[in-house]
C-alpha cells in the first residue's frame, strides 16, 4: 500500500446525499462500503467529519449568535455525525470507535492519542468528534491536528468535486484542473483547498493532503493504492 494510515477528511455536507439537511442512510453505507475496502487492504483509517448538514457555527454567528456558543453547537452537530457514520460501519462489520474532543462519555470515549493509535493498530476505524474543542477552529484545523498527533501519512479530503481548480468548476466550464501542486503555489493563487490555519499547520508539518471526489464508489480505494486520483498537495 502506498499509506499505512490515513486520516479521512469529509463535510457534514457530504452525509446529506441528496437531502436538503440531516444524514442520508443510503450515503452513509455507501462511506461505510468503500472505507471496508480500504480496512481490508490494512491500511488504517482515521476519519473527522464536519458538522455543516447540522448546524454550521460561523453560519450561527452570522446571525447573530454568540461565537463561542454557536461553535460549540457545530462541535455537537460532528458528534451526531460521528454517531451516524460509527452505526454505518458497525453495520458493515468494522469495528469503529468514536472519540470526541469534548467529553460525553456515556456516548463517546474522549479523546486520548495513545488510545486512538492503539485502536488504528488493532484495525479498527477512529472517528473524531467535537472538532478541536475549542471555538474559532473549523473542522478542517481539527482534521490536520488529529492527522499530526497520530502520525498519519496523509489528509484525504472526500468532497463532491474530483480535485483542486483554478476556478471553481460548478460555475465555469472551462476550469482546470491540477493533478499535483504545492502548498506554496495554493496560497499565491489563493486556491481554496482548507482554511488558512489548518492548511498552514499541514504544510509546516510537510503533511500532504489529497483531494478527490469521495461520492464517487470505489475512489478512496484508488487513493490509498496509489492511483491518481484527484489533486495532491504536496512540498
Amino acid at each position: 500500500m502506498t499509506y499505512k494510515r490515513i486520516l479521512l477528511k469529509l463535510s457534514g455536507e457530504s452525509l446529506m446525499g441528496d437531502r436538503q439537511y440531516g444524514i442520508d442512510p443510503k450515503r452513509l453505507s455507501e462511506y461505510a462500503a468503500d472505507i471496508k475496502k480500504v480496512i481490508a487492504t490494512g491500511v488504517q483509517v482515521a476519519i473527522v467529519i464536519g458538522g455543516g448538514n447540522i448546524f454550521r457555527g460561523v453560519a450561527g454567528a452570522s446571525k447573530g449568535m454568540d461565537r463561542v456558543q454557536s461553535d460549540h453547537m457545530g462541535m455537537l452537530a460532528t458528534v451526531i455525525n460521528g454517531l451516524a457514520l460509527q452505526d454505518a460501519l458497525e453495520d458493515a462489520g468494522i469495528p469503529t470507535r468514536l472519540q470526541t474532543a469534548i467529553r460525553i462519555d456515556e456516548v463517546a470515549e474522549p479523546f486520548i492519542r495513545r488510545r486512538a493509535m492503539r485502536h488504528l493498530e488493532k484495525g479498527r476505524v477512529v472517528i473524531f468528534g467535537g472538532g478541536t474543542g475549542n471555538p474559532y477552529f473549523t473542522t478542517d484545523s481539527a482534521a490536520v491536528l488529529r492527522a499530526i498527533e497520530i502520525e498519519a501519512d496523509v489528509i484525504l479530503k472526500g468532497t463532491r468535486v474530483d480535485g483542486i481548480y483554478n476556478v471553481d468548476p460548478e460555475k465555469d466550464s472551462d476550469a482546470i484542473k491540477y493533478d499535483h501542486i504545492s502548498f506554496d503555489d495554493v496560497l499565491r493563487k489563493g486556491l481554496k483547498v482548507m482554511d488558512t490555519t489548518a492548511f498552514t499547520l499541514s504544510q509546516e508539518n510537510e503533511l500532504p493532503i489529497i483531494v478527490f471526489d469521495m461520492n464517487k464508489p470505489g475512489n478512496l480505494l484508488k487513493v490509498v493504492t496509489g492511483e491518481q486520483i484527484g489533486t495532491t498537495v504536496n512540498l
